[in-house]
């Protein structure tokens, strides 16, 4: 986790101007291109806002998609980020990654 984002690793909930819910964790904010990058994300639809194209919910999580800020409506924290089998808040650790199943 970053000094500077301490977002990342966040549950995050953004709404797309489309009026398209999606849940997943924060990776990555690119000021440059503007984009929000959330990995292990599931769709959840239009929910039943008012929309042209109203979209039903997916099963699939899928591994990252990488959202244009321009598109984006809403975006919120649902849940702090999570420690990591114990590792210390360390400035050092830029970033880690750890595999699940393996103990």
């Amino acid at each position: 986790m970053s000094v500077g984002t301490p977002y990342i690793g966040s549950k995050i909930g953004l709404i797309s101007k489309a009026l398209n819910r999606y849940e997943g964790i924060l990776y990555t904010i690119d000021t440059v291109n503007s984009t929000v990058v959330l990995t292990k994300v599931k769709s959840f639809g239009s929910e039943g806002r008012p929309t042209d194209k109203p979209t039903p919910p997916k099963d699939d999580v899928y591994e990252y998609i990488i959202f244009r800020g321009s598109d984006i409506k809403d975006i919120s924290l649902c849940e702090p980020p999570k420690s990591h089998h114990g590792l210390p808040q360390d400035t050092a650790i830029v970033q880690h990654r750890w595999s699940l199943g393996v103990v």
